[in-house]
């Protein structure tokens, strides 16, 4: 099988990865400063497929205000499209939430198939997130595209 490797992580590498959070976070406060100041609520976009979890958090009129993926908290690969990726991007998203102010009323939207569907949603309810209603609006085909000709031998 090989050896195993542990990965061991000291409060200094958790104390940078949260300064550099944080720094995001300011970063993306100081462009909206003006759009949320008049934040009451917002919504949540989850789009989860089969390769990554992209989640989008918008004032209620629908400007951006954040957005983070699996690839941009820092998974790679394969790993970006697992429910433990989802569920750190919901994290950073909630933070994210808890510095503008936007925890009032959270409206969240899923689209896509994906593994990190259930676990986005449940995060975001776990940070302390008042979560008012959950949609999910993956499209559906009803009938679809003519389908082909029979073929004749």
């Amino acid at each position: 099988m090989g050896k195993k490797h542990i990965v061991e992580t000291n409060q200094e590498e958790a104390i940078k990865e949260q300064e550099k959070i944080d720094k995001t976070v300011a970063k993306e406060a100081n462009k909206t400063k003006q759009s949320v100041a008049g934040v009451q609520g917002g919504r949540i976009f989850i789009t989860s497929t089969y390769n990554n979890t992209i989640l989008t958090l918008t004032s209620s009129t629908g400007q951006v205000l954040a957005w983070k993926s699996a690839g941009s908290v820092g998974f790679k690969g394969a790993k970006k499209s697992t429910s433990f990726a989802a569920s750190r991007v919901a994290e950073t998203i909630a933070t994210i939430c808890k510095k503008m102010g936007v925890v009032d009323r959270i409206e969240v939207s899923i689209k896509g198939i994906g593994a990190g569907r259930e676990s986005a949603v449940r995060t975001l309810i776990t940070q302390g997130l008042n979560v008012v209603s959950i949609k999910d609006v993956t499209p559906i085909p009803h009938n679809g595209c003519r389908q082909k000709k029979v073929r004749r031998v």
